[in-house]
């Protein structure tokens, strides 16, 4: 419970007041609720009283995660919550050193996070057995299932107890997820609040533009006074890496977050965007769920992504645990199967936006209202109250166009930026001061937890 205190956490969101009961009681849980709901949390806490009521000798819990940062992401939320415990916890995923990782499993920690390929290659290889393992988390599954992981879940499958809690959560369900759903969940409690359309505390919309132009209205919405910290998605790691340091050499403090770079790179990259030494990060589809930050008002995608999906999931770095974030998508002519297919999916049309200079790149019958020209501090259309943003309409979710919007918090609220940030899981937005961790990471990614 201090843990949870420390966290910032004064009300659980849905995902966790559905989730927690029945994980605690042993049940399998199917959890489908989109990105930033709170889903590290509603694994996370009855795996922690499990371990402290059970006081298991071997490893209770094996979570897979899709990526390195979202395994790091899951391991520092765990570290927060069970700081004042005695709980232990290490990470093991590709591109870090093996040796460490074997001499870490041998201390059989409680928790281990880690990403399906280098698990099994330690399975494999017989360093990590799991004979007497309790619960599997796989987070993100659809996301894992996208990256060719499945196989490798498979495998890992065949080499752990088949009596043992289950524990899947994704923000969709294709159709080999739901096979796999149905192989390894026993009568799962099934929590559905997944929606393939974005969260309502992120305005989104989009600007049709020629591909000669994205430089331009890219420093045209940075300018922007409300534009504070932003995520920019482009389509390749070589264009990231461009972007990222053209953006630099005109004075952004900008970093780029792409495949290329060796995981202490990517480490230090998300580091220096968390405790604000770089405003802007530049990152290509590999990093869209493993992105956790904050207060990030802004995500830009300078490119459309692959699937219509991950436009869902490309934006969901920006309204995180309920606070307001704006996403803009650059489209080009070519990209108008991609616009159709993605409007389809969520259900309603993005709102079309222009900018002064800036001539479509395709000719579209949709009310382009959203003109960004009269923004200064905020969007145009501002009702009544002092500071406020106006809202495009959007439709099909009972949203009328033009309203107006309070102004944006202060983003400091509640703690130092480099630090002590508040979180809050309560509508009225409060920020408690966080916790620190308590916890080390070695030059392998390998993090441990200190016992008290």
């Amino acid at each position: 419970m201090r843990g949870i205190q420390d966290a910032g956490f004064s009300e659980p969101r849905p995902i966790q007041a559905e989730a927690i009961a029945p994980a605690q009681e042993g049940r399998d849980v199917l959890g489908l609720a989109q990105t930033g709901t709170g889903k590290t949390a509603a694994f996370a806490l009855p795996l922690i009283d499990s371990i402290l009521r059970f006081r298991p000798r071997h490893t209770s819990a094996l979570i897979l995660a899709p990526t390195r940062e979202l395994a790091n992401q899951i391991a520092e939320e765990i570290l927060l919550l069970s700081q004042h415990t005695r709980v232990s916890l290490m990470t093991i995923y590709g591109g870090t050193s093996m040796g460490r990782q074997i001499s870490n499993v041998r201390r059989r920690p409680d928790i281990i996070v880690g990403c399906p390929g280098r698990v099994l290659d330690l399975m494999q290889q017989g360093h990590l057995r799991l004979d007497e393992l309790d619960t599997l988390v796989l987070d993100e599954a659809d996301h894992m299932f996208d990256m060719g992981f499945l196989p490798d879940i498979r495998r890992i499958l065949s080499r752990i107890p088949a009596k043992r809690q289950n524990l899947l959560f994704s923000a969709t369900m294709p159709r080999d997820i739901r096979r796999l759903a149905d192989e390894i969940l026993n009568d799962p409690f099934v929590i559905e609040l997944a929606d393939q359309a974005p969260a309502s505390t992120i305005d989104h919309g989009l600007y049709s533009i020629g591909e000669g132009q994205k430089d331009n209205l890219l420093n045209h919405l940075l300018g922007m006074e409300d534009c504070h910290t932003a995520i920019i998605f482009t389509r390749t790691k070589h264009r990231a890496k461009r972007l990222a340091k053209r953006l630099s050499n005109e004075g952004h403090r900008s970093i780029a977050l792409q495949g290329n770079m060796s995981q202490a790179q990517r480490d230090r990259a998300m580091q220096g965007f968390r405790d604000g030494n770089f405003d802007i990060l530049v990152a290509t589809d590999i990093a869209a769920r493993g992105i956790d930050v904050e207060k990030v008002s802004h995500v830009i995608n300078y490119d459309v992504p692959n699937t219509p999906q991950a436009y869902t999931h490309r934006i969901g770095r920006t309204g995180r645990s309920e606070a307001e974030g704006m996403a803009y998508t650059f489209v080009t002519g070519k990209d108008i199967g991609w616009l159709r297919a993605t409007e389809r999916m969520i259900g309603s049309k993005i709102v079309r936006l222009t900018a002064d200079g800036f001539a479509p790149d395709f000719s579209d019958s949709t009310d382009s209202s959203g003109r960004d020209s009269a923004r200064s501090n905020g969007r145009s259309g501002g009702g009544s109250n002092g500071g406020g943003r106006g809202r495009s309409g959007r439709s099909g979710n009972g949203r009328s166009g033009g309203s107006g919007r309070s102004g944006r918090s202060n983003p400091n609220n509640g703690g130092s930026r480099n630090g002590n940030k508040g979180r809050s899981q309560s509508a009225s937005g409060g920020h408690p001061g966080r916790g620190s961790k308590n916890a080390s990471v070695g030059g392998d990614g390998v993090r441990t937890r200190s016992r008290h």
